[in-house]
């Protein structure tokens, strides 16, 4: 069984499955090309759409997805990485996928300034 923090201080880098869910996510949509090039390009899509999804995974995704991981590009990772909250629509598909609980996760509005 997955163990997870009480929804109030959830903690993304106990799960990483938003990063590990899809090859067709994250995709550039809103980077500049300033942006794009402050990301390594071995972590960029061949086809320069978005990052990297190599082994089940994002390239830039460090750790085991479910225990403990963490973002190598952290500091200047995709607009979609920045907008994803724990409790949103796309959170519960991934986190679904892998078969992590979605009851423990806080409304995603608890995440916003």
């Amino acid at each position: 069984m997955l163990e997870t923090s009480p929804p109030e201080i959830f903690d993304c880098q106990t799960c990483g499955a938003c990063c590990a869910y899809s090859a067709d996510w994250p995709r550039f949509s809103m980077e500049s090309d300033e942006e794009i090039a402050a990301i390594p390009e071995a972590m960029i899509a061949r086809d320069e759409s978005g990052m990297k999804f190599e082994n089940g995974r994002c390239a830039a995704l460090t750790g085991e997805v479910g225990k403990h991981v963490g973002c190598a590009v952290y500091l200047v990772r995709p607009h979609v990485c920045r907008t994803c909250m724990p409790g949103d629509e796309e959170c519960k598909i991934a986190r679904a996928e892998f078969g992590f609980p979605i009851e423990v996760l806080p409304e995603p509005e608890a995440y916003e300034a």
